[in-house]
């Protein structure tokens, strides 16, 4: 199989959860913004509109290959500081899980800041 077929394919797959999650943040505004304030943070309608355009954006983004290295060390980060802050409490199976989730999916994300060659064709 194409090598850049299978970058794409990575790419949307990686890409699918956070337009999912920015989708679900567009849908419920009020409920994503006492979430982050019931977490303790400062700001919550700030926390919320970078949420959303870091994973709506960033999402997007990487599904199309723009700036594929600079929006997967983005999308790293933003799951390493969601995943300590929002899924902290360990003794929580789920909590452990998303807490995991995030670490992997920042790893994947690693790789792509890594590895990618990938360019969005016009």
């Amino acid at each position: 199989m194409n090598s850049n077929l299978i970058s794409t394919i990575g790419r949307v797959l990686m890409a699918t959860i956070f337009v999912f999650s920015g989708i679900g943040k567009i849908m419920a505004p009020a409920a994503t913004i006492g979430y982050i304030a019931s977490s303790g943070l400062p700001l919550a309608p700030l926390g919320f509109a970078i949420a959303l355009a870091v994973e709506l954006g960033g999402g997007l983004a990487l599904a199309f290959g723009f700036k594929t290295r600079i929006v997967a060390a983005v999308l790293a980060a933003f799951s390493i500081v969601t995943a300590l802050a929002f899924h902290n409490n360990i003794a929580d199976q789920n909590q452990l899980i998303n807490l995991l989730k995030n670490f992997a999916m920042a790893g994947g994300l690693l790789q792509l800041v890594a590895f990618s060659t990938a360019k969005a064709k016009a």
